[in-house]
């Protein structure tokens, strides 16, 4: 990159009417009906519009500039074509008090690095990134780069057929993964793999294993990994530390041919005070609240979108449905949904502004939320949206016509809480606390949960899945395969984070690759080989999926056996005959016999054990068992199994 000069232009350089003008043209691609929409909050397609845009005009391959600057007195664009000349370039105020500068520049094509140069009215000289730049130089290297989305997409047959596969009443298991750490290079653990190279090793695993959805932690540009890509300064582009946008919508289509669905994390929630990023775009609060009390978010040290102020809504439905038409996602994630709904949230008493009414709700992140559900459904309806939201706001997954805030799913984090606190304990002292094995189904149906064992609860001291897990090496593991057959039985769609499905045992590191050699060891072999099958089971029992939102699909027939701390329920479908009745012994102790009250009468058959041998279990199982007329459990007619030690184990009627 040439040396950017920091010389602020003269007064002949800054004024738009100079001769220096004649480096830019006159140029716009908005009607009076963008701006409109802009000014008003309703434009939901800015990026068409915004940013940097390759047109030929008259003959001339150039670009197209346009950014929203409100507060400025002069903009240019600066970049290697021009020396980082900031009076060489500068682009024109438009004359509708919309704060957009436009122009168009001859002969600057894809794949120029530019920034604005902003001279605002506060004073100050800023060099700032494109807010809807398509792509950026590699960190730490921060300077936005000409780019277009264009790709011959091959995914045809998905795109058509997906509504089938983002259902609320199909499976929906989802893969979290972090591109940088998911695998890295074996010859060279330093070099993090590319999209198009993770896409060759990713399909494969993701087809294996049977997940039906992969997400992606961010992967817009982010300039400070160790944020993991939650602190982020390019809303519109993929992080160019693996590959070009189309590299990227390579991995995305490759996993689509394959039959698997693609979310992204979003994060409207907070972005950094980046030099280069939008924080004080224009030498003002333009995105962010000038109140820290509303614009300073206290956890993460970063910035809050100032959501009642039109243009940025504009910005940030925008970008929520650029991701879905431009690179075909199946659903956004939308991340920290809990901090962004309450102001007092994670502060204490005077450090927050209450809304017109004198409560805590955020009034405009609720109202934006509802606009930008309905609006992502309305232009996509076969995706869906996530939210990770943390309280009892009612509601979330609710239709807006219903008075919700339109989400699709919403992260079941008490049932992740409490299941983990459980897992932790010693099976001798279980007993004593069934309520928190059994508590999740009082409000289950209350929302349409997704079931999350995410990258936060394996970070930070908290420890890997596995070693949450008491006792020594084979509890451990049978612990977790208990866990692991509870989470798929249960009503809810499933999440669960990288390294999880082979019991990695250590922490997870952004910077280092999963730990893959554990699979030469045969417990870990096992837990992997288990997930495959829990996946396979979940997949394959519509018991299991048809109704995993409904009070309908679901059953309890024994809660009683505190002693012995098992459980017992049904899991149904639409046809009473599809149902699977699933047992779970929470301590160590095998039971053979032990009997269990069944809906039907005939022979039910063993479809799942956790204690299965190849999965490094005992090998404690059932073949197909005859009813009795035995009444039990509420029911006319009972089995009799044996009940393997700290395992799970599923039945179904035979045909």
């Amino acid at each position: 990159m040439a040396k950017k000069k920091t010389s602020t232009p003269n007064t002949e350089e800054s004024n738009p009417e100079t001769p220096s003008f004649k480096n830019v043209e006159s140029f716009s691609l908005f009607t009076d009906f963008d701006i409109n929409l802009f000014k008003a909050g309703k434009h939901y397609r800015l990026y068409e519009k915004m940013g940097s845009h390759v047109i030929e005009n008259q003959g001339v391959v150039g670009t197209y500039f346009a950014v929203w600057a409100p507060n400025a007195r002069y903009v240019s664009v600066i970049g290697g074509f021009n020396g980082w000349e900031r009076g060489s370039h500068p682009l024109a105020s438009r004359w509708d008090s919309s704060g957009i500068w436009e122009g168009w520049i001859p002969n600057v094509g894809n794949g120029e690095v530019y920034k604005y140069f902003i001279s605002s009215n506060t004073g100050e000289d800023l060099e700032k990134g494109d807010p809807y730049a398509l792509h950026w130089e590699i960190p730490p290297k921060t300077a936005s780069v000409v780019w277009d989305t264009w790709y011959e997409w091959q995914d045809k047959d998905w795109m058509q057929t997906r509504h089938r596969n983002n259902a609320l009443n199909a499976p929906i298991s989802v893969y979290e993964l972090h591109l940088g750490s998911w695998q890295r290079d074996p010859s060279d653990p330093e070099r993090r793999l590319s999209y198009r190279e993770i896409a060759n090793s990713l399909v494969p695993y993701m087809k294996d294993m049977g997940f039906t959805h992969v997400e992606f932690m961010p992967v817009m540009q982010h300039p400070y990994e160790p944020s993991w890509g939650y602190q982020i300064t390019g809303y519109f582009a993929t992080s160019s530390r693996f590959g070009t946008p189309q590299d990227f919508m390579y991995l995305v289509e490759q996993l689509h041919i394959n039959g698997i669905g693609v979310l992204l994390d979003w994060v409207p929630s907070h972005y950094p005070s980046d030099a280069h990023g939008i924080y004080r775009f224009d030498g003002t609060s333009l995105y962010e609240h000038e109140d820290p009390r509303q614009g300073y978010h206290p956890d993460w040290k970063s910035y809050i979108f100032n959501y009642g102020r039109f243009e940025v809504r504009s910005f940030l439905i925008s970008n929520a449905l650029f991701w879905l038409d431009r690179f075909h996602i199946d659903g956004l994630r939308v991340d920290a949904v809990a901090s962004m709904l309450y102001r007092d949230y994670s502060r204490k008493a005077g450090e927050w502004v209450p809304n017109i009414f004198g409560g805590r709700e955020n009034l405009e992140v609720i109202s934006l939320l509802k606009e930008l559900n309905e609006e992502i459904y309305r232009s996509f309806p076969d995706v869906q949206t996530v939210a990770e939201e943390s309280t009892a706001f009612p509601g979330v997954s609710r239709p807006v016509y219903n008075g919700g805030l339109g989400f699709g799913m919403k992260w079941m984090m008490g049932w992740m809480h409490d299941t983990l606190r459980y897992f932790a304990k010693d099976p001798m002292f279980r007993k004593w606390h069934q309520n928190d094995i059994t508590f999740s189904l009082v409000y289950s149906f209350t929302e349409n949960f997704m079931l999350p064992l995410s990258h936060d609860e394996v970070v930070y001291g908290k420890g890997s899945l596995i070693e949450k897990m008491p006792g020594d090496q084979w509890r451990k593991f049978a612990n977790l395969r208990l866990l692991f057959t509870y989470m798929f039985t249960h009503p809810g769609a499933k999440l669960l984070f990288m390294g999880g499905e082979f019991a990695q045992y250590a922490e997870w590191n952004y910077a280092k690759s999963l730990d893959w050699h554990l699979l030469e060891n045969q417990p870990n072999k096992g837990i992997k080989e288990l997930v495959k099958d829990l996946n396979g089971l979940y997949r394959g029992e519509v018991a299991l999926f048809e109704k995993q939102f409904s009070p309908d699909g679901f059953e309890w027939l024994d809660t009683s056996d505190r002693e012995n701390a098992v459980i017992v329920y049904a899991r149904k479908g639409l046809h009473e005959k599809d149902a699977v009745i699933v047992v779970l012994n929470f301590t160590p102790v095998p039971h053979s016999p032990y009997r269990i009250g069944v809906p039907e009468t005939g022979i039910y058959e063993e479809v799942f054990n956790s204690d299965n041998q190849k999965y490094w279990g005992t090998g404690l199982q059932n073949g197909s068992v005859n009813t009795e007329a035995i009444p039990l459990h509420g029911k006319d007619n009972s089995i009799e199994i044996s009940l393997p030690p700290l395992g799970g184990v599923v039945f179904r009627l035979k045909a």
